[in-house]
């Protein structure tokens, strides 16, 4: 047994939790089009005869705005010591920018090796990506690997160069286990994808989910899921005009989380307005949000 513990990093919006999803072949962490929709940390297994990788999905490292943003980026940053690999993602349109620069340099220092994956490469000609890989070879990267994430194109390539770096011999996780998260962090995740997916113009950033009540049984599991949001406005665009757009974001993560549970799901949607949650240090930790040192 092979096993070892890969960080997923990189700037906002550069596919970094569809690239998880692909390479577990499972969907744990949520998607959308929204920049800096991952703002925990997710744990994802993979698992193969032999083998057991524990992949870590960051949050997206950008200049932060409030004490919110400040905390992603710590927590992002604090989990590239002490693993293994780190896996940088790069968005082949953005290119070199300041920010890939700063995680670059960060990165470097740790001493660990660092494998640059290239991703939505279907988006761009051959040239275009021949282009990349030769800009990118100036700098320290044990490994330039592009892929699309979204495609599924050359991510079994991207395991097997993983495989090359693993140094334990434990197993970690069950067979069964794809991921650490707790069902109350699924759910509240889940709920708050179908709100930016939904309404993605209007609140992509003022809005988080918290399940604050889970309660199973046989075939049927009841969830409650507070919708925090920092205007009275936006809670009414959330709850929309008779009660839509909550009901249409309630069938929608129902859904998603009975295909995921194979059971009944209740699911009950409370949306409260707090002011300012993201500046409020009590809020961000009862949320899961952690200062990291």
């Amino acid at each position: 047994m092979k096993s070892g513990f890969v960080s997923i990093i990189g700037r906002p919006n550069v596919g970094k939790s569809t690239l998880l999803n692909s390479l577990l072949e499972h969907k744990i962490a949520i998607t959308s089009n929204v920049s800096g929709t991952t703002r925990n940390i997710i744990e994802g297994i993979y698992h193969e005869d032999g083998y057991q990788i524990i992949f870590v999905d960051t949050p997206g490292i950008s200049k932060p705005l409030n004490k919110l943003g400040k905390v992603l980026n710590k927590q992002a940053l604090s989990l590239t010591k002490d693993v293994d690999l780190v896996l940088l993602v790069v968005d082949i349109e953005a290119g070199i920018g300041k920010g890939d620069k700063f995680l670059m340099d960060s990165l470097f220092q740790n001493k660990i090796p660092v494998i640059l994956v290239i991703n939505k490469i279907d988006k761009v000609s051959n040239e275009t990506l021949i282009m990349a890989i030769n800009e990118y070879k100036d700098y320290n990267f044990s490994e330039i690997v592009p892929v699309s994430a979204k495609e599924n194109d050359n991510v079994a390539h991207l395991i097997e160069v993983i495989k090359k770096y693993l140094k334990d011999n434990v197993k970690y996780y069950d067979d069964e286990t794809i991921t650490s998260s707790s069902l109350s962090f699924m759910a509240g995740e889940i709920v708050r994808e179908k709100l930016l997916q939904n309404t993605e113009d209007e609140i992509p950033h003022s809005i988080t989910c918290h399940a604050h009540h889970i309660e199973e049984k046989k075939d049927l599991i009841k969830i409650s899921v507070d919708i925090i949001v920092d205007k009275p406005n936006i809670k009414k665009i959330i709850i929309g005009s008779g009660g839509e757009m909550i009901k249409k974001v309630g069938t929608l993560a129902r859904k998603d989380l009975e295909e995921m549970l194979e059971k009944k799901v209740y699911l009950d949607l409370y949306v409260k307005v707090v002011e300012d949650w993201k500046d409020k240090e009590r809020y961000l930790k009862e949320l899961g949000f952690f200062d990291y040192e």
